[in-house]
């Protein structure tokens, strides 16, 4: 037999069974939801149980027969529990390929009977290594080793094992066993693969960055694992699929302890908005109103309640609003609610909702309404990650607040206190439109934004027309910019409209022009020192 013909064989012995009889089960979890319920029904079915330590006695307590694991392997777990399955005999029940005569041969001489299911789960290594206070030797005790090469030998051997790994699965499997007299498919086998290795690749990149995070910022290998959320109607266009995942290990995520209460399956660009809104409010403890289109705040503004708030967010540039995405800080109450129910809103997204309030805003039936009971604060030192070809561009995210004692009055006008106030807040607002920016604010709300613009001018341009478009009051308002001006034109441009307070990074080789056009003209420019582009 040639070499070709020998692969062959060899990948034809080592085909899945259609149907494996489960006769003996390997019990070994850390989470015990449903333990007894599985334990009882694989025992009812005439499964053999053989089981480890904590296992072994949450199911004897339930009168649940087991085999102890030293009873198969011969030998006792050791060191604290630290080695109880590194065993030969457990990895050969396990990896045997049953339909190879040598390898049945190998199991009967050593009198190693074959594994047909095992339902194994994992030291609890991210919740430990989560908790604040945890010291190194604790969350060290939590990383797994017996688990995860229990859970992949089986995997591996799908063929001929079934690997259970999540208490969310017993229920579909035990269903399967009843329904086929202690048969269990090929298909089922796979699949329950699929998800072990999912599951041991998760916990591999929990404990590879937790270790990682410890050494250096950028560490040489960057290994993230994410868990599907759910699927979305679709991508950024109707012909692109999409999901949401939630990157495994994080304190929080964008629909972490959310509710969708109404409307349509989410999109792909609703989360993108969502997400920019969400980001764009944490700026502010007063009640704030943030209305995203396309990526970015078309309107923005603080009140002294969430209605003014609300009022003058939309008021900033009410014909972008149109199908936009509406981010609050206050629970929505009936008169808010009646307001929000005169425009197509695409998506809301508030921390509660009032007596009746549902009632108004569910009238329409595609508006997707979204409650946030989150209260956990970010995830500490989160990475920007951005996909580009075949690769990942990773940065900090730009999340600082900076404090108005590090910027720089460089013009010999200077800011009144109420000047500042509307500068700080379009410099805060400015951090989360995309590059060139240019926001002009005027009683801290927004009244006209210039996105996107490949010249700085003309974001400058575009942000003026806006407001005089919608006839906001640009005489004393102010204006940020995301990075410096390279010219005096657009600053000239915003001093003729009547802007009295400039913000900006500075650092331009022609700064010296651009105050003097301020100089001129007796209008305020701060430096802040730091640029905040948004590609």
């Amino acid at each position: 037999m040639n070499e070709a013909a020998k692969l062959q064989a060899a990948v034809d012995e080592a085909r899945p069974v259609d149907d494996l009889k489960v006769d003996l089960a390997v019990l070994s979890v850390s989470d015990k939801r449903g333990l007894v319920d599985f334990g009882r029904a694989l025992s009812e079915l005439g499964v053999e149980i053989i089981s480890t330590g904590g296992t072994a006695q949450e199911l004897e307590r339930a009168g649940i027969q087991t085999r102890a694991i030293e009873d198969y392997t011969g030998f006792p777990e050791i060191l604290d529990g630290r080695v109880k399955t590194l065993h030969p005999a457990i990895y050969a029940g396990l990896l045997a390929v049953r339909s190879k005569a040598e390898h049945r041969q190998t199991l009967a001489e050593h009198r190693i009977e074959p594994i047909d299911l095992i339902c194994v789960n994992l030291y609890p290594f991210e919740r430990t290594a989560g908790r604040r206070g945890v010291t190194e030797e604790e969350a060290i005790e939590q990383i797994d080793i017996g688990g995860p090469t229990l859970i992949r030998a089986a995997a591996k051997n799908y063929a001929f094992v079934a690997p259970v790994v999540r208490p969310e699965s017993y229920d579909a499997v035990i269903e399967e066993l009843r329904e086929r007299s202690g048969l269990i498919s090929a298909q089922t086998r796979q699949s329950l693969a699929t998800e072990a290795f999912g599951v041991t690749a998760r916990y591999d990149a929990s404990i590879s960055r937790w270790f990682a995070e410890r050494e250096e910022e950028f560490p040489q290998h960057l290994v993230a694992a994410l868990e599907k959320v759910l699927d979305l109607s679709y991508g950024e266009n109707p012909h692109q699929r999409a999901a949401y995942y939630e990157e495994a290990g994080v304190r929080t995520h964008l629909l972490a302890r959310t509710t969708k209460l109404h409307g349509k399956q989410l999109s792909f660009n609703n989360l993108l908005d969502l997400d920019s809104g969400r980001r764009l409010l944490r700026e502010f403890e007063l009640p704030a109103a943030v209305i995203i289109k396309h990526n970015n705040p078309c309107g923005c503004a603080v009140g002294e309640s969430l209605d003014d708030a609300y009022d003058r967010a939309l008021a900033s540039d009410p014909e972008s609003a149109f199908g936009g995405v509406v981010v609050v800080n206050g629970r929505v109450e009936l008169s808010l609610a009646e307001k929000l129910n005169e425009n197509f809103v695409e998506l809301l997204f508030a921390p509660g909702y009032g007596d009746g309030v549902l009632e108004i805003l569910q009238s329409k039936p595609n508006v997707r309404i979204i409650e946030d009971a989150e209260q956990r604060k970010g995830n500490i030192g989160e990475r920007d990650m951005r996909r580009v070809l075949g690769g990942m561009l990773v940065q900090d995210r730009d999340s600082d607040l900076e404090d108005r004692s590090t910027m720089d009055v460089v013009t010999k006008e200077k800011p009144t206190e109420e000047e500042w106030g509307d500068l700080l807040f379009a410099w805060r607002v400015c951090k989360h439109v995309r590059s060139n920016a240019i926001v002009i604010a005027n009683n801290l709300g927004t009244i006209g934004i210039g996105a996107g613009q490949m010249s700085r001018v003309d974001s400058v341009r575009l942000a003026l027309d806006k407001a005089r478009r919608e006839e906001a009051q640009l005489d004393g308002a102010a204006l940020a910019s995301d990075a410096f001006f390279p010219f005096a034109d657009g600053p000239e441009a915003a001093i003729e409209a009547g802007i009295k307070a400039i913000i900006q990074p500075g650092g331009s080789v022609r700064d010296a022009e651009v105050m003097q056009a301020c100089d001129r003209a007796g209008v305020a420019m701060v430096f802040t020192g730091r640029r905040h582009f948004r590609h």
